[in-house]
């Protein structure tokens, strides 16, 4: 079934900026790949490497689907990256959690949230390509919800991880949360720049946070 969906106007300018903000961000998704697997490697275990691998590909497969949407003119191709671009933040909300739940949590708590989350992440998936792609605030408030379906597990996670980790972990998120604020904003020139620049920050946070504080868990 071809895939025909309302695609947002932006000038020659803006759709530049998209396309350079996060076409930078492959390059730092590739970076923090590299980074995050070898010290996972170096003072970490199996679970650390595979933590960090599924994190750093989700933030790989984020931007490059992000900056393909924003660089590829051509209506019928649009239509279908914009689909996969709304469907990879589902898997980097799930890449996010995979880190602290297969290290700091793993055990009942840990399972259960890694579980449900990547459950949701597939369910989104699979609305973005059928239904849930007619309701774009449906969409935006299963993000949000995905999102900070970790207060739940807020207290093991507290007592697993350093305040500092938790710290890195929250401001990540309040990034993303605010940068809702302009993806809204239609009538504020750049505003989904201004999107991408705090989809940038969250990322780089939530990186440090693991680096720093998932990582030295086995050390």
């Amino acid at each position: 079934m071809p895939i025909n969906i309302p695609i947002p106007e932006y000038s020659p300018g803006e759709e530049l900026a998209n396309s350079i903000t996060h076409g930078v961000g492959i390059v730092l998704a590739i970076g923090a790949l590299a980074i995050l697997t070898a010290f996972a490697t170096m003072f970490g275990d199996a679970w650390h490497i595979v933590g960090c691998s599924i994190f750093g590909a989700t933030l790989i497969i984020l931007y490059t689907a992000s900056t393909l949407y924003h660089s590829i003119p051509f209506p019928g191709v649009k239509s279908l990256l914009r689909v996969i671009d709304h469907s990879a933040i589902f898997l980097l909300i799930a890449g996010t959690y995979t880190p602290f739940m297969l290290v700091n949590l793993r055990g009942p708590w840990g399972w259960s949230l890694f579980g449900v989350v990547w459950g949701i992440a597939l369910i989104g998936v699979i609305f973005q390509v059928s239904l849930l792609r007619r309701w774009p605030i449906a969409s935006v408030g299963l993000y949000v919800g995905m999102g900070f379906l970790v207060v739940v597990a807020i207290k093991p996670l507290l007592a697993a991880l350093t305040p500092a980790g938790v710290s890195l972990l929250i401001a990540g998120g309040l990034a993303y949360t605010l940068g809702l604020t302009f993806y809204g904003w239609r009538r504020l020139p750049y505003h989904h720049a201004v999107w991408h620049l705090f989809v940038l920050a969250g990322s780089a946070f939530h990186f440090f946070a693991i680096l720093l504080y998932v990582i030295p868990v086995a050390v």
